[in-house]
C-alpha cells in the first residue's frame, strides 16, 4: 500500500497537487485542513477544540490531529494508498504516523516537499483567499504566523524522513503541470 506524503508551507500547492496525484495512482486523499474542517462544520467536540487553535494561526495539539486522521484512514480500509496532505505537521506526529503504520505493517513510502519561496507563499494564500472565502488566507499576520510555524516546527520532518532516505524535494513554482510531473517521477521511482 502507497503512503505518501505531499509536504510543504502553507500555499505550497499541496491540495492542488494532490488532486493530480490521488486521480493518477488511485489514493485517498486526507488532508488534515479538510478533515478540521468536516469535524468544525459537524461542530464535534475535536472540530471545535480544533477551530480555537486554527483561528489563531496555531497548530492543532497531535492528539487531536492523530485520532482525527486514524479516524479517516481506518475508514478507508481496502484503499490501495494514501496521499497525506498537509500531515504530518510536527516529528512527534511523524513518530505517530510511523507507529500507527508499524501497526499496520505498512510505512511511509516517500515525503515530497514542494519548495516555494516564502515571498511566493504569501502572494498565493491572499490570492486563495478571495476565491476560497477561508479566513486564515486573508489576513497577513496569520499568514505569517502560519508560515513561521511551519519554520519552527513542521520543517524538522523533512529530517526525520531525510534520515530514513523517504524523503525528495520538488521545486512548487512553474506551471502545474511541470510540478506534477516532477512529483509523478519521484513517486515511480518507490513504487
Amino acid at each position: 500500500m502507497l503512503h505518501l506524503i505531499l509536504f510543504g508551507p502553507p500555499g505550497a500547492g499541496k491540495g492542488t497537487q494532490s488532486a493530480f496525484l490521488v486521480s493518477k495512482y488511485d489514493l485517498v486523499h486526507l488532508s488534515t485542513g479538510d478533515i478540521f474542517r468536516g469535524h468544525i462544520k459537524a461542530q464535534s467536540p475535536l472540530g471545535l477544540e480544533a477551530k480555537s487553535y486554527m483561528d489563531n494561526g496555531k497548530l492543532v495539539p497531535d492528539s487531536v490531529t492523530i485520532k482525527m486522521l486514524k479516524e479517516e484512514v481506518n475508514k478507508h480500509s481496502t484503499a490501495g494508498g494514501f496521499i497525506y496532505d498537509g500531515f504530518p505537521r510536527t516529528v512527534a506526529q511523524a513518530e505517530a504516523l510511523d507507529q500507527f503504520l508499524s501497526e499496520r505493517h505498512e510505512k511511509v513510502n516517500l515525503l515530497a516537499s514542494l519548495e516555494v519561496p516564502e515571498e511566493e507563499l504569501k502572494l498565493r494564500l491572499l490570492e486563495r483567499a478571495k476565491s476560497s472565502g477561508r479566513p486564515d488566507d486573508a489576513n497577513e499576520e496569520v499568514i505569517q504566523k502560519r508560515i513561521n510555524v511551519y519554520k519552527e516546527e513542521t520543517f524538522p520532518v523533512k529530517a526525520h524522513y531525510q534520515s530514513k532516505n523517504r524523503w525528495i524535494g520538488v521545486d512548487g513554482v512553474g506551471k502545474i503541470h511541470e510540478i506534477t510531473d516532477e512529483l509523478i517521477k519521484a513517486v515511480d521511482a518507490v513504487i
